[in-house]
């Protein structure tokens, strides 16, 4: 069990649901579909989440993440 400085036990509370927001959710499913409907590659200007598993995920199934278009 973990205390805070005064010894103290601590709580953690998790908030339900928890999950990306609609925006970032949103983002996820237009890269996705994009895949789908054109193929790889498919070039994404920065990375959409801050998540390296759904970035990965994503470059594994043919998404390209530039910070720049000039790298395209």
């Amino acid at each position: 069990m973990n205390t805070n400085s005064a010894g103290a036990p601590l709580n953690l509370v998790l908030a339900s649901p928890r999950g990306f927001c609609a925006g970032v959710d949103r983002a996820i499913t237009i890269v996705e579909k994009a895949l789908e409907m054109y193929g790889a590659p498919i070039y994404v200007q920065h990375e959409i989440v801050h998540n390296k598993h759904v970035v990965q995920r994503l470059r594994n199934e043919g998404a390209v993440f530039v910070e720049n278009i000039d790298e395209i």
